[in-house]
């Protein structure tokens, strides 16, 4: 029960708002698809903030879900925990309660627990991000996919990666029903710059 909690007060720090604060940039919670989150970032204001924000998400999973493995807690507590990471960046008791999608924390809970699932997780959405230019469906085809790559490279933890891949596809349900209309936005080209809110 501890870790779980230190995962949910872990992960309900929003990397997003404190690099944006850092670089002067308005918050990301106000402008664009107003989702604290890497996506957002990107859109909003070029790679350079977004791959701190991915980072910075990813990593504040490590210390929880890393506790959780190291002690052989069961497969099902180390999910917990982990799941704990998405629900506090999704739900953060810091912010109110208004989190992002997870997608990033989820890369970092999966890094520590399945890394192989997390590897493939990461080549597949930057795929089919460069592909499509829209990270929600690239998030989404990616979430469906990670409990199909975790039968054949980790099959012991099949019901944890289908847990949190739920709970990353619950979280896009808006976005599902804007890209079903064309209404998603796209993600920069390359050679776009970012500006300021």
């Amino acid at each position: 029960m501890f870790w779980i909690v230190v995962g949910y007060l872990s992960g309900s720090w929003l990397a997003a708002l404190t690099v944006c604060r850092l670089a002067g940039v308005a918050d990301p919670r106000f402008h664009g698809s107003c989702n604290p989150g890497f996506s957002n970032v990107l859109r909003l204001y070029g790679p350079r903030l977004a791959a701190a924000t991915l980072l910075l998400d990813a990593l504040k999973a490590v210390p929880a879900v890393l506790a959780a493995k190291l002690l052989a807690l069961p497969v099902w507590l180390q999910g917990a925990v982990g799941l704990a990471v998405l629900l506090g960046h999704s739900y953060p008791i810091w912010y109110g309660f208004r989190g992002g999608k997870a997608v990033a924390s989820a890369f970092g809970v999966l890094l520590i627990l399945v890394p192989g699932v997390a590897l493939f997780s990461a080549v597949c959405w930057a795929l089919l991000a460069w592909r499509l230019r829209t990270a929600a469906a690239a998030s989404l085809v990616t979430a469906l996919m990670a409990p199909l790559a975790c039968v054949w490279l980790a099959p012991g933890y099949v019901g944890v990666v289908g847990g949190l891949s739920a709970l990353v596809l619950a979280r896009h349900w808006l976005n599902i029903r804007r890209i079903r209309r064309g209404e998603e936005p796209l993600l920069r080209k390359s050679g776009d710059r970012g500006g300021r809110a």
